[in-house]
């Protein structure tokens, strides 16, 4: 087995997708805190104003009493009800603002994942050793060095700040109620201003560190980057059954062609290859092929447009074998395409009344190692 230290190696991308697609991304808790804390701030320094008028306007209509009031007791009930429905809009807009603030920071600092994995019940998780072995990990030790660092820092940073305006704070209830209650809410304000900016340079560093332990987690190995690419280019046999398939719609797709052809040459039954000259190509050019039943299709469809179909199983082999379609022929096989080809003119312009016909068919040279069919190797010397 390969220990972490073995995996020295950043994640690739697949694998990066594939954690994403397991709910897998860096998060940073800090960064969360501050934009719960700090949109809690701002909406409360927002909205608090108003909220309060309207807690006070309330507030005036509940401690009314009449002599309406004292005789039907039920309308206690229906301002109330006005009463809690304040409330509740209020909760809800605050809990609105302070949701969006965190999902907007957990996108920002790692992306938008959309994954069901994460909470789906895994009950390898139940077990103590590897809980216990996950609670020393780097990446905890390191939080935890985090979090007590920031804890002290914050008591601090209150401790100071308390310590500072405690005389003030002691001297309010010498003031009139407005001159106190806006002091308070300045105070407090001052105090949420300075742990935010505590709390946002602890995410200033936090949101790296998380990137950085994620990254480290998804390293790999040398084996796992080439087990990775083994299974990325795939089974050798299956891609040859996938170029093979592809060829094979390829030269059905060509069949099209063939009215075009000057002629086509075939192996009887297996082998079709259909050829076209004219003097805009540097050589004769296979503009259709196939074997087998497409060879079969090949030679009705010539016969169907008058396209001369010839039997000339070594050359059918080899052209089919060796030439591409829409590119010249092999300049080995130029000399047997060649007389092919004589032999194809004479023909038509004997069918058109411009000559005799020709001769028996030639049977032109193929070089036996362009034959596919030929098995036969040169053998040397035996001792």
């Amino acid at each position: 087995m390969e220990s972490s230290q073995d995996r020295d190696l950043p994640a690739t991308e697949r694998k990066l997708q594939k954690a994403r697609t397991d709910g897998q991304a860096a998060r940073s808790r800090d960064l969360s805190h501050l934009a719960i804390l700090g949109m809690g701030g701002v909406s409360m320094l927002v909205l608090a104003p108003q909220l309060l008028d309207r807690i006070q306007l309330e507030m005036s209509h509940q401690l009314l009493f009449d002599a309406t009031t004292v005789r039907t007791p039920t309308n206690m009930l229906v301002r109330l009800q006005a009463m809690v429905l304040v409330g509740l809009v209020a909760s809800a807009l605050f809990a609105l603002l302070t949701s969006a603030a965190a999902l907007i920071s957990a996108v920002g600092a790692g992306g938008w994942v959309w994954s069901f994995k994460p909470i789906t019940p895994q009950f390898n998780r139940l077990n103590p050793l590897s809980g216990a072995a996950n609670l020393f990990s780097k990446q905890q030790m390191t939080n935890v060095a985090k979090m007590v660092l920031m804890t002290t820092i914050l008591t601090f940073v209150a401790w100071k700040y308390m310590g500072n305006s405690i005389e003030e704070m002691a001297a309010l209830v010498l003031q009139p109620s407005p001159v106190a209650i806006r002091y308070v809410a300045n105070w407090l304000a001052g105090g949420m201003a300075m742990l935010l900016l505590v709390v946002f340079l602890t995410a200033l560093i936090d949101v790296p560190l998380q990137l950085f332990f994620f990254k480290s987690r998804l390293k790999m190995s040398h084996q796992e980057v080439k087990q990775e690419h083994k299974e990325s280019d795939g089974n050798p046999q299956i891609k040859g059954r996938q170029r093979q398939r592809q060829r094979e719609i390829a030269d059905g797709a060509s069949v099209t062609a063939v009215p075009k052809a000057d002629f086509v040459v075939m192996n009887p039954t297996h082998y079709a290859v259909a050829l076209k000259y004219d003097d805009t190509m540097s050589a004769p050019q296979v503009i259709s092929k196939g074997t087998d039943l497409i060879a079969m299709k090949i030679r009705d469809l010539a016969n169907s447009h008058g396209v001369p179909v010839l039997q000339s199983p070594m050359l059918a082999r080899a052209l089919y074998a060796h030439a591409e379609l829409d590119q010249p022929i092999p300049a080995t096989l130029y000399t047997a395409v060649a007389q092919v080809l004589a032999y194809v003119y004479r023909l038509k312009a004997a069918m058109r009344g411009e000559g005799r016909m020709p001769d028996a068919q030639p049977d032109p040279y193929v070089p036996p190692e362009l034959d596919p069919l030929n098995r036969t190797t040169p053998q040397g010397n035996q001792p």
